[in-house]
């Protein structure tokens, strides 16, 4: 059993959904206020990760942030830092894949609220982040919560944009996906069997824990 696959795997996923949450809410906070031509345009922009094959992605990603890129290049003068071949890359590849399906469930949950609420908290002369916070948020919980279920479960599942920008380095970069990927091709069924069901079996058990998670924390109807 690769332990340090599954370590990573989960590091991975943890630390890109944790992004995704951080830059995503305040993407479908603004999907949400939006109308007309500009919210069909950006918000089925937000989908192209999703449509593109995960190696055309990883693809993309090599060209903006590769030691070649101006992004890249940049990086490695000021900080000595790359993201290929790192783990900062997997966490990287992970996000741009998983984000979407936070953004969008999200931002459905945020269109779903009532409106005049948020203009009766303004009118008693709250502050937009006390709105947010307060009602906004709370109403759409159970969709934000569903889109880190969906976000965690991808990224820790994420293969293809992984294996192009960060590799597959023992300890460092290779992830169950990418484990379970060499197992089958070298021949060792027994190995890729366990390590499929355990990342199946960890998958499974995440999204168990973030919905008793939103049941129990959630905001509760009356």
């Amino acid at each position: 059993m690769d332990w340090d696959a599954l370590r990573l795997s989960l590091q991975t996923g943890l630390a890109s959904t944790a992004l995704a949450f951080v830059v995503g809410i305040p993407v479908a906070w603004g999907l949400s206020r939006l109308r007309g031509w500009t919210h069909d345009l950006l918000s089925s922009s937000v989908l192209v990760p999703m449509v593109l094959p995960p190696t055309v992605l990883g693809y993309y990603l090599l060209v903006a942030v590769g030691r070649n890129s101006p992004v890249g290049s940049v990086l490695d003068a000021l900080f000595g830092f790359s993201f290929v071949f790192q783990w900062s890359g997997a966490v990287l590849a992970a996000f741009f894949v998983s984000v979407p399906f936070l953004i969008r469930t999200a931002q459905a949950g945020f269109e779903s609220v009532d409106h005049a609420l948020e203009e009766a908290a303004r009118t008693l002369g709250q502050t937009e982040w006390t709105v947010f916070t307060r009602i906004t948020l709370p109403l759409a919980w159970r969709a934000v919560m569903t889109g880190v279920s969906l976000a965690l479960a991808r990224a820790t599942g994420e293969f293809g944009a992984t294996l192009m920008v960060a590799g597959s380095i023992p300890e460092r970069t290779r992830t169950m996906p990418i484990a379970i990927y060499e197992a089958v091709l070298t021949g060792r069924t027994s190995e890729a069997q366990v390590l499929a069901l355990t990342l199946t079996l960890t998958a499974s058990g995440l999204l168990v824990a973030v919905a008793f998670g939103m049941r129990r924390r959630g905001p509760r109807s009356h």
